[in-house]
């Protein structure tokens, strides 16, 4: 697609191409857009956003599950050159809070469904609020009503590459949230680069069902519109509605995050639904086992592209292609690697200390450089300058390379990868220590069967009267249900160094012991 430089051409350049072609169909509801009409539907809300005082560099934000307005909203506000903030509707009401105030975004996008929760809010940006759905007595209009009487014309609103288009908000190791900035550049780099192993084409089908506010979700649903495909949105991941639409659309492709992979094989409906229209599954966003990789790929019986990146690289910087996953052949051992740098980009192993490169076979920090690197994290400007060395970008992530091909060994970070989220103990910590019940505290992430890792907590308690459950329901006030601990160890002292740092390690090496690496 080399005439679509920016976002805002994605529906401008596919409208004027191929406008009558089917370009994303709601399976909730079964409304569906053909290219002209996204394009239309963009326009209008490029019109409303002016006349809402937004322009260039303005934030806007969306708080719902997947719909289609969200894209619609997504193009519109790539036409007047502002930026999308998603925001994750499974955290806590203040953590949503901090992020819409911390973006400084003017308009917000509202699913009826976290209305209660925004009456909740103290927002200090947000001048206007529009409604998916039914806004009650809120007095907010509703989408639609939103867009009446506003110009169908393209604003055409210059747009230079290197101008943010996208701001997804990701845990910091301080405790909060960093909004990461992606530029249109950015994108279409991702679009051209990283995602083109999938072999998508303006005739594939694309299923689109993972959470928008992740990179793995609304970057997976441009890539589709990007490609000129049709797009099927689901509001949620729902397993029988998965195997429902495969056969319904005759669906070619899709993205699923290794925890969904799991759930899906476990479906009676893996073994009674005609799987023959799929040709590629994508996967990525945290680790997955050989057996559940193996059984998938026997399953489903279509190319496998695994993806390995992060929301500050785009999504996929490294691509383990179709052609080196063969569990049979010579090179099985490849299903544990996370593939090699995709051609634009150079992925270095670092010492974390020293910052020399590692030889080959070591583990050290990856480090990756190239055009999908992010432009910086909004208003943080300390938290940029440590996220880079040399002009490396430091993923947090721990691996080794052997022959071109990328291990992920540990993180360097403490981070935990639950089920495909992110979670930074430091903000669980923070929240454990206000208990007054609590002297010291420490977060790990151990085994899950079901999640890959789950959340631990080794707490110091000062009375022996406060419960396990009692201290989860504390996490549950002011946390995502996702970042709560599901368990809890009671230990007399933490274990730190001479400087009072966290011997997470030693923590985690009970919990750890017999599995091949420590994470999951």
């Amino acid at each position: 697609m080399k005439n679509i430089k920016t976002l805002a051409d994605v529906t401008r350049v596919h409208a004027q191409e191929r406008g009558d072609a089917s370009a994303m169909l709601s399976a909730d509801d079964g409304r569906e857009w053909t290219y002209a009409e996204l394009d239309k539907q963009a326009n209008l809300v490029a019109n409303a956003l002016l006349a809402s005082g937004v322009g260039p560099g303005d934030r806007i934000a969306y708080l719902d599950r997947n719909a289609p307005e969200y894209f619609i909203f997504l193009f519109g506000a790539a036409k007047v050159n502002a930026v999308s903030v998603a925001v994750n509707w499974r955290l806590a009401n203040e953590e949503m809070e901090y992020i819409l105030n911390h973006s400084e975004a003017t308009v917000l996008l509202i699913g009826e469904e976290y209305l209660p929760a925004l009456r909740e809010m103290n927002l200090s940006a947000i001048k206007s609020v529009v409604v998916l759905g039914d806004p009650g007595e809120s007095g907010h209009p509703t989408f639609d009503q939103w867009l009446v009487g506003r110009a169908v014309s393209d604003p055409n609103v210059q747009i230079l590459p290197e101008d943010t288009c996208y701001q997804l908000y990701t845990s910091g190791t301080t405790g909060l949230p960093k909004g990461v900035e992606l530029t249109h550049s950015n994108f279409m780099h991702s679009m051209r680069d990283s995602l083109v192993a999938t072999k998508m084409t303006d005739s594939s089908v694309n299923l689109v069902c993972m959470p928008l506010f992740h990179i793995s979700g609304s970057g997976w649903g441009v890539l589709g519109l990007f490609n000129g495909a049709r797009s099927i949105l689901l509001r949620d991941v729902d397993l029988g509605a998965i195997f429902r639409l495969i056969p319904q659309f005759g669906i070619t492709h899709s993205l699923f995050v290794p925890a969904v992979l799991q759930f899906l094989l476990a479906e009676e409906a893996c073994r009674e639904t005609d799987l023959s229209s799929l040709q590629s599954i994508t996967y990525g966003a945290s680790p997955i086992t050989e057996a559940v990789l193996v059984d998938a790929m026997q399953t489903f019986c279509c190319e496998f592209v695994q993806i390995y990146g992060l929301t500050e690289t785009t999504g996929g910087i490294s691509v383990l292609e179709h052609a080196d996953h063969d569990p049979e052949g010579p090179r099985s051992h490849l299903l544990r690697s996370c593939g090699k740098a995709i051609s634009t980009h150079s992925i270095k192993i670092l010492d974390r200390d020293s910052g020399e490169e590692m030889p080959e076979g070591e583990v050290g920090e990856i480090c990756v450089a190239g055009p999908q690197v992010m432009k910086s994290y909004w208003r943080n400007e300390e938290a940029t300058k440590d996220s880079f060395i040399d002009g490396w970008f430091r993923t947090g992530d721990a691996g080794y390379l052997n022959d071109g091909y990328l291990y992920i060994h540990d993180r360097v970070t403490d981070m935990v990868i639950s089920g495909g989220e992110n979670i930074y103990p430091a903000e669980i910590e923070n929240v454990l220590m206000r208990h007054p019940l609590v002297a010291d505290c420490a977060v790990i992430g151990v085994p899950s069967d079901r999640w890959g890792e789950t959340v631990k907590a080794i707490v110091t308690r000062t009375d022996e009267s406060l419960s396990e459950q009692a201290l989860i329901e504390h996490c549950r006030k002011s946390l995502a249900g996702y970042k709560c601990p599901t368990s809890v160890d009671w230990m007399a002292d933490i274990p730190r160094n001479p400087s009072g740092k966290i011997l997470k390690v030693e923590l985690r090496k009970p919990y750890w012991r017999g599995e091949s690496r420590q994470v999951s």
